[in-house]
């Protein structure tokens, strides 16, 4: 059961296993996608097609009879859930023989929730990992089964480490099946819920970059939000083509010391024009923008933008 991308990774990494028998799929229903609004399916749901799998169902609410008794007819000795979006009730978790089993993409219990790769990045962590634990009726809050470690390097986005966590978790989901299936799984481990944290479900708007605010935590955010929601200011008023707020996504970005000089200036002022793209103040010392995507435009790196904007240090403010 899953709709993510990580979710059809994890089902690669199953279908490589000889022992395991995956007799359906569940996904998300096909959404309206682009300008067209075209019903477009999920990446599980695409990915179980190419490989020939047919039993595929995509309710809109997983707890209702008719998919209940879709489930029940396959027979599943155990269901594995990775980034489906539904909450399982209780006569769902409780269908198959050994249960339902996530694949949650950090070291539980820490970053319970809808949003632990960000959060994981956002908070500086030199590591993280995924778990794979019998799920309960509470939030990602069920025993442990297995885990597996990733590092975070100092330029890795959110991006980045989506991918590689979605690699490690199909690894350890299908290990933990194997291994529950020849009945050497190890016995499991309760959390502990004193320790827990929890992240919300991100917006949109969450991205907006708050120049007054400590330059270590505007580059961990730029960096957890690639490529969504994406960390983004507005330039100014000159720069923004007709019927634009001027809106400016800040893919990557680099801190750098204050100069001599440049300490009155406020927050969001562009203090210099760099080679490499504009350096811009913060709180405490400044930003310089190496890649940006414009309001309309494609992403480009820091230098190549500003020859097309040029800016005026210490005049203009990014807001």
């Amino acid at each position: 059961m899953g709709s993510s991308t990580a979710s059809a990774e994890c089902l690669r990494a199953i279908l490589r296993e000889e022992t395991l028998q995956v007799v359906g799929v569940v996904t998300q229903p096909d959404r309206p996608v682009g300008r067209g609004k075209v019903l477009t399916p999920c990446p599980l749901a695409q990915y179980a097609t190419t490989r020939g799998l047919t039993e595929i169902i995509k309710p809109e609410r997983v707890n209702d009879d008719e998919p209940m008794e879709h489930i029940r007819a396959w027979r599943p000795d155990v269901v594995a859930v990775v980034s489906y979006g539904q909450i399982l009730r209780k006569p769902l978790l409780d269908l198959p023989p050994h249960g339902c089993i996530n694949c949650h993409f950090s070291l539980l219990p820490r970053y319970r929730g809808a949003a632990p790769v960000i959060a994981a990045l956002e908070a500086g962590d030199r590591k993280t990992g995924v778990t794979v634990m019998h799920m309960d009726v509470g939030l990602d809050d069920g025993p442990i089964l297995l885990q597996s470690y990733e590092p975070i390097y100092p330029d890795t986005t959110g991006g980045d480490l989506m991918r590689d966590l979605a690699i490690a978790g199909g690894v350890t989901l299908a290990k933990a099946l194997r291994l529950m299936a020849a009945g050497t799984l190890p016995p499991e481990v309760p959390q502990q819920h004193e320790f827990a944290t929890y992240v919300k479900k991100l917006r949109k708007t969450d991205g907006l970059i708050v120049w007054d605010s400590p330059v270590i935590e505007i580059e961990r955010r730029i960096r957890a939000y690639n490529p969504w929601p994406g960390c983004y200011t507005f330039l100014p008023e000159r720069f923004r083509r007709k019927g634009t707020n001027g809106r400016l996504v800040v893919t990557r970005a680099r801190i750098v010391r204050l100069e001599p000089g440049w300490q009155a200036a406020a927050p969001g002022t562009v203090l210099k024009l760099d080679r490499l793209g504009p350096v811009v103040r913060g709180h405490d010392t400044a930003l310089l923008l190496t890649e940006v995507k414009p309001e309309g435009g494609s992403t480009m790196d820091g230098g190549a933008f500003l020859r097309g904007r040029p800016l005026v240090p210490f005049e203009d403010r990014l807001v």
